[in-house]
C-alpha cells in the first residue's frame, strides 16, 4: 500500500503556467532614451507616501526599441536597505520578454549617493543579465528631489 501511495505522489505535480497581459498597445507605451525620462516615468509611478519612510526596489522593462513594457517592485524594506533579489528580477524579465532593464532603489534619507553595496549588486545583476542577453541600462537611485543615474556617472 505504502509503494502505491509513493508511485502515485511522484506523479503528483504543480503545473506551472506563465502569462503576461499588456494594458496597452505596443504603440502607446512609452519610449525612454535619457535617465531624465526614466527618472520621470519611475517618480510618476512611485508610491510617494513611501519614498521618503521606506527602501523599495524596482525595475522598469523595456523591449528592443526601449519602449516600457512595465514596472516591478522586486522588493520593499525598511529604512536603511532592501533586498534585491536577481531572481526575481530575471524571472519578472523573462516573463515579461524583455529585452533591457532598468534597475532603480529610493533612499529615504534623500541622499544620492550610491553605497558600496548598491556598486555591487548592481555588477552582480549586470553579469547575471550578461548570460541572459538582458541589457541591465541603468541603475537610478531615486529621491523626491532628484536622481543619480549609475550609467550618466559613469559607473556601468
Amino acid at each position: 500500500m505504502e509503494k502505491l501511495q509513493n508511485q502515485m505522489s511522484f506523479y503528483q505535480v504543480s503545473e506551472i503556467n506563465v502569462t503576461y497581459r499588456p494594458k496597452f498597445k505596443a504603440s502607446e507605451r512609452p519610449q525612454v532614451s535619457t535617465s531624465q525620462e526614466v527618472y520621470s516615468i519611475l517618480f510618476n509611478n512611485w508610491d510617494l507616501d513611501k519614498i521618503e519612510l521606506q527602501e523599495q526596489f524596482k525595475i522598469l522593462l523595456l523591449n528592443r526599441a526601449n519602449k516600457v513594457i512595465g514596472i516591478y517592485e522586486v522588493s520593499s524594506g525598511g529604512m536603511c536597505g532592501t533586498v534585491a533579489d536577481p531572481k526575481l528580477i530575471f524571472s519578472t524579465a523573462l516573463k515579461a520578454c524583455a529585452s533591457s532593464i532598468i534597475l532603480s532603489h529610493n533612499h529615504p534619507s534623500g541622499n544620492l549617493k550610491p553605497s558600496q553595496s548598491d556598486i555591487a549588486l548592481t555588477k552582480k545583476i549586470i553579469a547575471a543579465g550578461s548570460f541572459l542577453d538582458i541589457a541591465v541600462l541603468d541603475h537610478l537611485i531615486i529621491t523626491s528631489e532628484g536622481y543619480f543615474s549609475f550609467q550618466d556617472e559613469g559607473i556601468i
